[in-house]
Parts: structure tokens; C-alpha cells; sequence
């Protein structure tokens, strides 16, 4: 029996924008993978971030961002587990949930630099596949290309030859904030939704 194959892209996407969707289509096209889901990720109860949109908004946002797209899905799992949200914990809920899915990991250059403090990593990395798309480093980051990064045990890293975002989450919303227009930044439907419910303005 053949397991579809399941690309988890984990993100606050506050907001979704066309950063996200083009790594997003690009990995359900390019790749093995036959769809790939955006798990939004559920406020810190910890923290409290006035920029962050609730849950349920961010959460409606990506919908509408994908709703035409068969090979994208947006799930919000990671609503109803403990918080705050570990990724070892979504993967081990999801993979109960779906024994007949192989689920892999989406993330960022930046994210697998820093996978050694993620909580069990070992664990996440055991039988599960990463595929990890390059962004723009800034000077201020490490500079550690992410092609280097070894583990101390086999796995499987496909490096993505995808296009460079250089755009961002934050750079939209101090945007909006300053009364620029960022239509292209975001699908059509999304920007429609931010601009009608007033979303991240002063």
C-alpha cells in the first residue's frame, strides 16, 4: 500500500502571505509530496504579542489564501494540544491520527541550523523527511550554510532549489501599519480580508 506523502509547513502566518504560498506550491509540485498542510500555530499562552492576530483570524486567513489550491490544506491541530505547542508532539498526534499518511517537515535554512535545540529532534528526525528551502541571511544571523549541518545519526535533508523570499511576516505588518499598500504581498482574497477587518493597522 502506498502512504500519501505529507509536507507539514508549520508558521504563525500573521499573515499568510505569497512568501509562504510559492514555498508551499513549490513543494507540492516539485516534490514527492502529494500535499502539504499549513499548521497554524496556536498563540504562546506565555507571551503576549499585541501584533499577533487571534488564532481563529490567522487561522481563516490562510484558508482563504488556499481554498482554490487541491494540493494545499491548512490544519489547526495544534489548537487543541498542550501548550505551547512542541513539534514532536503535533507529529506523534498526527501520525496516530493518520497511520496510513508519511508525514515530513517544511522549514526554513534557519530552522534546520538551529533543529539541535529543538526538543526530541532525534526523535523528529527518526524515519521522517526534511525539506528545507533556502532565505535570505542577514548579516546579523549565523552564517553557517545549512548544506553543512551534520547529525550524528542517518537522515534525510532534500535541499530545495526553491526561489528566495526575502519578504516577511513583520515587514507586511509595520506596512500596513504606516499606511503603504501591500497587495501584492498578499493573494487577492487575504488582502481583501485584512484590508475589510482592519487588520495589523495603528
Amino acid at each position: 500500500m502506498k502512504h500519501k506523502k505529507i509536507g507539514l509547513y508549520f508558521g504563525t502566518f500573521n499573515p499568510i502571505h505569497v512568501g509562504h504560498l510559492i514555498i508551499a506550491n513549490y513543494v507540492a509540485d516539485y516534490t514527492a509530496i502529494d500535499e502539504v498542510w499549513l499548521v497554524v500555530s496556536p498563540q504562546n499562552p506565555l507571551k503576549k504579542k499585541s501584533s499577533l492576530l487571534a488564532d481563529h483570524h490567522r487561522l481563516q486567513l490562510a484558508r482563504v489564501a488556499v481554498e482554490n489550491n487541491p494540493k494545499i490544506s491548512v490544519s489547526n491541530v495544534e489548537f487543541d494540544l498542550p501548550k505551547p505547542s512542541y513539534t514532536i508532539n503535533t507529529l506523534v498526534h498526527l501520525e496516530e491520527k493518520y497511520p496510513d499518511y508519511r508525514f515530513s517537515l517544511i522549514m526554513g535554512e534557519d530552522n534546520l541550523r538551529s533543529l539541535h535545540r529543538w526538543r526530541n529532534y532525534q526523535e523528529i528526525l527518526q524515519d521522517r523527511e526534511l525539506f528545507v528551502y533556502p532565505r535570505v541571511i542577514l548579516p546579523s544571523e549565523e552564517s553557517t550554510d545549512s548544506r553543512t549541518v551534520e547529525f550524528p545519526f542517518p537522515t534525510t535533508i532534500h535541499i530545495l532549489d526553491a526561489p528566495i523570499m526575502a519578504i516577511s511576516a513583520s515587514f507586511i505588518r509595520e506596512a500596513i501599519q504606516q499606511g503603504h499598500d501591500v497587495k501584492y504581498m498578499l493573494t487577492e482574497a487575504v488582502e481583501k480580508y485584512v484590508r475589510e477587518m482592519h487588520f495589523y493597522e495603528k
